[in-house]
């Protein structure tokens, strides 16, 4: 079960609906959630709540916070771990924005992140998603992500991770956002039947994404929207939960999402790149986590072929369409590059129109 919930603050009948939910799902986040919550706080918009949900932490990181200086929000305790996934869709019946604004316990947003991410929606009313800049918390000369790419062959990755702030793209598509500081549009989340929750955490964000594109939807990538990220604050960097869902649900994003032409002529590749990961991987217990989700993905796939049954059947885009958002080029996937598209238009009343920032460009230094 899903636990009780607490509700800090009820709104009445005549008060307008926030533009953003602000979800932020926690687990043991106790040396990071009260940073990310602090800077909520500065904000410098109001149109907008925050809920936040506690997957049975133990080591009391959603015990004595504070929740002063910001109407509107809501604490939902579960009484076991649903995971990323099962923390956001489970906010869904208190969520009253107009989009679903994701940030991760070991993010903090920059006091501008809303404000430029209202921006974005305002001039970009045809897009359902956005992704955010993302910038290393420990180091800001190191990008984080900036927007998440998808190999034709079935390879995610978050574009730019790990490069110099050099390398940070303006704004444009990206294939789909990060869950760490990702904007969607409430409807359009709900139509695609939100996350997966079988995937728990990892990848889950790529296959919501993936599942959009096949829908007919884009994603853009706003730079002034900023945020740090700490990344596998609380599940480890390169641990073996994190190396196992990892592995697992890369698989199960590639089987459920990638069209069947595509699928056939691609799976050579795919399997051939998952055996190449699993050669790479230091042995030890990270190398046999890595061999339990290949296992695991591969096991799954029957249950997993049922839902790409549905999905499949509600495609509106083409194959063509669909390969074209994706990276081709091997050296951006190896070396993590970004892959931000700028040759993309969108239409404001009905009228072709270049993307544009809600400000004049500014040096990164100035905007976080």
């Amino acid at each position: 079960m899903r636990g009780d919930t607490e509700i800090d603050h009820t709104p009445d009948a005549a008060e307008p609906r926030p533009l953003f939910s602000v979800i932020v799902v926690n687990y043991n986040g106790k040396d990071y959630l009260p940073a990310a919550l602090a800077s909520l706080r500065k904000q410098t918009m109001t149109s907008f709540e925050v809920i936040l949900v506690d997957n049975a932490s133990t080591d009391g990181s959603a015990d004595d916070l504070d929740l002063s200086g910001r109407p509107g929000v809501v604490t939902i305790r579960n009484t076991q771990n649903l995971g990323f996934t099962g923390g956001v869709n489970c906010a869904l019946d208190s969520a009253r924005g107009t989009y679903l604004a994701l940030l991760n316990p070991d993010c903090e947003a920059h006091e501008t992140w809303l404000m430029e991410l209202a921006n974005a929606v305002t001039q970009h009313p045809d897009v359902a998603m956005f992704s955010s800049t993302q910038i290393c918390q420990d180091d800001a000369n190191i990008i984080d992500g900036a927007g998440d790419n998808y190999y034709f062959a079935g390879i995610p990755w978050r574009g730019g991770y790990g490069r110099p702030i050099a390398d940070l793209p303006e704004t444009g598509d990206c294939f789909s956002p990060c869950g760490a500081g990702a904007v969607i549009k409430r409807s359009v989340f709900d139509a695609a039947g939100g996350f997966d929750e079988d995937f728990f955490c990892y990848c889950e964000d790529v296959d919501l994404g993936f599942r959009l594109r096949l829908l007919g939807e884009r994603c853009v990538y706003w730079r002034p929207a900023v945020v740090t990220h700490a990344g596998s604050a609380t599940s480890g960097k390169d641990s073996e939960f994190t190396i196992y869902h990892g592995t697992r649900n890369r698989i199960w994003t590639y089987a459920k999402n990638m069209p069947m032409a595509a699928l056939i002529l691609t799976t050579p590749l795919h399997v051939a790149a998952s055996l190449y990961f699993y050669w790479r991987c230091p042995g030890g217990k990270r190398r046999k986590a890595m061999g339990k989700g290949l296992l695991d993905g591969w096991r799954g796939l029957g249950d997993i072929w049922a839902k790409r049954k549905h999905i499949q059947k509600s495609r509106k885009v083409s194959s063509f369409s669909l390969l074209r958002a994706m990276t081709w080029h091997p050296a951006k996937l190896r070396q993590r590059r970004t892959d931000v598209r700028y040759n993309r238009y969108h239409r404001i009343n009905g009228q072709r129109a270049a993307y544009k920032a809600s400000t004049p460009e500014q040096p990164l230094e100035k905007t976080i």
